[in-house]
């Protein structure tokens, strides 16, 4: 039955919609909130967005086991969990040396859980729980070990800001100005014009900052924008091959508009590392 115009006509209620088929007003809204958390946290007190992290990093390990064992992968949840914990303590109060411990003791604790479950699939779950500890909980550890020093919490803000500058510049120069695909067959709408934005923002953003906040040389900015906007680009497309493999959207639900926490990490997981090494040069300690 058609119809009629004058109803046809009537406003809707509908959300706005993003180009990725998201709730465009629910993600500003969840996105303002959880910068709210991190600048609040980072100043107020440091060791609150250590828990802020490490309450994140939890929630994401789930999430990927959860999203892997819907391809039949069976990560051992409980060792990750507390090896995740470890790991983000150790790289707190150990420094890298920490760090990599309790990565190698948490792959450990992995390999050994497994074996209860007996030899059916175990390289296959043994591989998987390896990953996650290795894609989750330690490179986050980097974020940790930048938080560590007396001006951390720049560090963190210098590192973070860079990595949203990231996903804002090249997802406003893919609208505008994206028609060659970067890697059509993983992310269909990620294009080389919005990489271009992405690398252009992250200088922007970083320059002032690492200049002002943390002394570094003008160029070291050029430098650590250009790195992170590569690197976040590359873990997010890590997430979509990920996720296209499995053959699901998103990693979780947790957060309207976005998907779920490790949705949020994809581009911060490695920029992380990335951030750390490069800071550790151009503005040492």
């Amino acid at each position: 039955m058609p119809v009629p115009e004058a109803v046809a006509q009537l406003p809707t209620t509908e959300q706005p919609v993003s180009r990725a088929g998201r709730n465009l007003r629910a993600a500003i809204g969840v996105g303002v909130g959880l910068v709210a958390v991190i600048l609040l946290s980072l100043f107020v007190w440091r060791p609150a967005f250590l828990g802020v992290l490490v309450a994140a990093i939890l929630v994401a390990v789930v999430e990927l086991t959860r999203a892997l064992g819907r391809g039949g992968f069976s990560a051992p949840l409980v060792p990750l969990l507390v090896g995740a914990f470890a790991m983000e303590a150790l790289a707190w109060t150990r420094g890298p040396t920490g760090l990599l411990t309790g990565f190698f003791l948490t792959a450990l604790a992995v390999l050994l859980w497994r074996l209860a479950a007996g030899p059916v699939g175990y390289r296959r779950d043994a591989a998987a729980g390896v990953l996650t500890a290795l894609y989750v909980p330690f490179l986050a550890g980097f974020a940790v070990l930048l938080l560590v020093p007396d001006d951390g919490a720049l560090r963190v803000l210098a590192f973070i800001a860079t990595v949203i500058a990231s996903d804002v510049g090249g997802y406003a120069a893919g609208v505008l100005f994206g028609k060659h695909p970067m890697a059509p067959s993983i992310s269909p709408k990620k294009s080389w014009e919005g990489m271009a934005g992405s690398v252009l923002a992250c200088m922007l953003v970083a320059t002032p900052v690492l200049v002002l906040g943390l002394d570094t040389p003008w160029w070291g900015g050029l430098v650590f924008g250009a790195s992170l906007a590569v690197s976040a680009t590359i873990g997010d497309l890590a997430e979509s091959l990920i996720k296209r493999d499995l053959g699901i959207k998103d990693m979780g639900d947790l957060l309207p508009g976005h998907g779920g926490i490790m949705d949020r990490l994809d581009s911060l997981l490695p920029s992380a590392a990335a951030a750390y090494l490069l800071l550790t040069v151009l503005a040492p300690v």
